[in-house]
């Protein structure tokens, strides 16, 4: 039997920007696909946009289930939605991201013929001027976000399920797939692009206190906690560095 997809959506007064999330949703060429919206009680028309996809997601097949109600943050709602997620595999999507049509049938695929844990390829970084470019998916032996995109990210729910994200800073997705990648996973990367990613949010604002504070939440909740070396302190600073200069 196929394999059931969950995708999560984590939102807060998304009503700008979660149409063209949930429309690479609903546009995928595969079906079996369970939409889960945890939206953290917004004041604005998120989940009424999010309701008035319902009939178009139920007539493709896909299960459509919005929960709105306060939360502690992004990661405790992601969290909720990886535990409420009744899937095989599991992907998160934030607003204002978006898949590419055969996305989820590609992950499918992928995942049947590779016996893998967990899967992430490249993405397409969108620009504040229009351009884009590509960013690739490597696995090295060296650990850099630089080798890795979030977006495309899916794993086997129970993996995920046994690996919340711990809900200390910023960058507590990354280190969600550094303790997976540590504990010795079936991981395996595409050169393919599966998502889309527009530039510009918080872990990018070009402040040197919010800078130095990522650096922190980087080194200690990503590396230091799932046991990497004192030296990839270098490696954190090295990223936001060229984030202040490029952009």
């Amino acid at each position: 039997m196929a394999e059931t997809v969950s995708i999560v959506t984590v939102t807060y007064n998304s009503e700008k920007t979660l149409e063209i999330t949930m429309e690479s949703v609903l546009t995928q060429t595969y079906d079996r696909i369970e939409y889960l919206i945890i939206d953290g009680a917004s004041s604005d028309g998120t989940v009424s946009l999010a309701e008035s996809y319902r009939e178009r997601m139920e007539q493709k097949g896909i299960c459509l289930r919005i929960v709105s109600e306060p939360d502690s943050g992004i990661y405790d709602a992601m969290n909720k939605g990886i535990q409420l997620a009744e899937g095989d595999i599991i992907g998160i999507l934030n607003s204002n991201d978006w898949y590419e049509p055969d996305t989820v049938e590609t992950v499918v695929k992928e995942f049947a013929q590779e016996n893998c844990d967990l899967l992430f390829a490249n993405i397409r970084m969108h620009k504040r001027d229009g351009s884009s470019f590509v960013k690739k998916a490597r696995i090295r032996s060296f650990q850099t976000s630089r080798d890795w995109n979030h977006p495309t990210m899916f794993v086997r729910a129970d993996v995920y399920k046994s690996h919340p994200f711990r809900n200390k800073g910023i960058h507590d997705d990354y280190g969600c797939y550094l303790q997976i990648a540590k504990e010795g996973y079936r991981m395996i990367t595409l050169d393919k692009v599966l998502a889309n990613f527009r530039m510009g949010g918080v872990s990018n604002h070009k402040s040197l206190k919010e800078a130095v504070q990522r650096i922190k939440d980087r080194y200690r909740w990503c590396y230091r906690v799932n046991g990497y070396s004192r030296w990839y302190l270098l490696e954190c600073i090295a990223i936001e560095a060229a984030k202040m200069l490029l952009g």
